[in-house]
């Protein structure tokens, strides 16, 4: 695929968000207005700035990503717009800041690449640190940690001189600079770490010392967001860790560790977490908890249900029953205007950019590149595969976000960021 065909794939994926815009406005009782046009200008001057930035320093960048994530971020919008106009204004402002720090992160990158990167990659994973520590600052400071739905993730921003709190998830940052480390450090060890050196009864581990630093770093990550009661973001940088050192070694001993190790923290979470409990019970029995802690899990098992093949229409269905139907269950919201062919329009665009993702990374020839665009897609995967699981029930609900979909700027800056990512190693790759 040329450039001009992906130019002609962003102008069509913000043709869909001004579309819908426009449909949710007609079934409202409105005519056209100047929302339309502010969404169509938004895509255009977001997407195709970052077009622009990548043809300008990564040429020979894979031309499939952009379309992808602007496909995805035109859909969620849609369906943002259509349950909360005001949270879609907000969002619009987010997605022009996530462009211009994707544009930014390209045009940093523009002359050494990527592998400034693996040089510093203790002071991304320290900067990492410091994001997932910045919920617990205290609540007295103008900029502070805030709980919500039991978990301390949240800061947020009180300034005097503003008649609005801002907030956003340094998590979600903090994936992206955790991937980076991962990627960087096991480049120089995954021989060293492939190979046994060291027994414990039948089982065979590496060398303690290659080991060591990824858990340490892995052992204050899970502490600061087990304190935070953070379980989701516990489980995505947990499923990272895992699925990074099996990419690096090709040891099946580290995926039957970690299901093990998933299993034992879940039991234990659900025993010292009220809130974990209470989920465990609304995903294996949402109905016998309807008013309560299955309430959430019923309302979306209706929307998708009520959805049917093609769905009842933008504007026409109740996805504002569900609870944070803008950011855990979108898809839900998504099934239910937009039926069947909707779901599996989504669910093929993220396969699609994990086939991308994987690509690049079978492609590079430097295993730092390759471990790096295997991690950056396994971050946007597995995410995507912990929230919509909990949509759908094959596991209790986690609260993350769905990558591009849900409404949040943080989510949405990260994301952007490892599109920027993946677009330069592929450039790299080529060159």
């Amino acid at each position: 695929m040329t450039r001009t065909v992906e130019a002609g794939f962003i102008v069509a994926a913000s043709l869909l968000a001004a579309i819908g815009v426009a449909i949710t406005e007609f079934t409202l009782g409105n005519w056209l207005d100047a929302q339309v046009l502010v969404t169509l200008a938004t895509f255009v001057a977001a997407f195709g700035g970052l077009h622009v930035a990548v043809r300008r320093w990564a040429p020979g960048g894979s031309p499939l990503i952009l379309p992808i994530a602007a496909f995805l971020t035109a859909i969620g919008f849609i369906e943002i717009y259509r349950i909360d106009p005001e949270l879609a204004s907000l969002q619009r402002w987010a997605l022009v800041v996530a462009a211009t720090a994707g544009i930014v992160v390209l045009w940093l990158l523009r002359d050494r690449g990527v592998a400034v990167l693996r040089r510093y990659r203790y002071v991304i994973l320290a900067v990492g640190v410091v994001f997932l520590l910045l919920p617990l600052l205290p609540n007295t400071w103008p900029i502070h940690g805030a709980t919500v739905n039991g978990s301390r993730l949240w800061v947020r921003f009180s300034l005097p001189s503003f008649d609005r709190v801002l907030s956003f998830q340094p998590g979600e940052i903090a994936k992206v600079c955790i991937a980076i480390f991962l990627a960087s450090y096991l480049a120089e060890r995954a021989e060293s770490m492939a190979v046994a050196e060291r027994t414990l009864g039948r089982i065979r581990l590496p060398e303690p010392r290659s080991l060591g630093p990824i858990l340490i770093a892995a052992g204050a990550a899970f502490a600061i967001l087990i304190y935070q009661r953070d379980l989701g973001a516990s489980l995505l940088l947990f499923g990272l860790f895992i699925l990074m050192l099996y990419i690096a070694t090709a040891r099946p001993f580290y995926l039957a560790a970690g299901g093990v190790l998933a299993i034992v923290g879940g039991f234990v979470a659900a025993n010292v977490f009220t809130h974990v409990g209470r989920r465990i019970e609304g995903w294996i029995d949402p109905f016998g908890h309807f008013a309560d802690s299955g309430y959430q899990a019923v309302q979306g098992l209706f929307a998708m249900g009520s959805g049917s093949l093609t769905g009842s229409g933008i504007g026409l269905g109740r996805p504002d029953l569900i609870p944070a139907a803008t950011t855990d269950f979108i898809f839900a919201a998504v099934a239910e205007e937009l039926g069947l062919a909707g779901s599996i329009a989504v669910l093929t665009a993220f396969a699609l950019f994990l086939a991308v993702g994987f690509g690049v990374a079978i492609r590079a020839r430097d295993r730092f590149r390759k471990f790096l665009a295997a991690g950056l897609t396994v971050v946007v995967g597995l995410q995507a595969f912990i929230i919509l699981a909990g949509v759908l029930r094959l596991m209790p609900i986690t609260g993350i976000t769905l990558p591009f979909m849900s409404y949040g700027g943080s989510s949405l800056l990260a994301n952007v960021a490892i599109v920027a990512l993946l677009v330069r190693v592929s450039h790299e790759e080529r060159s």
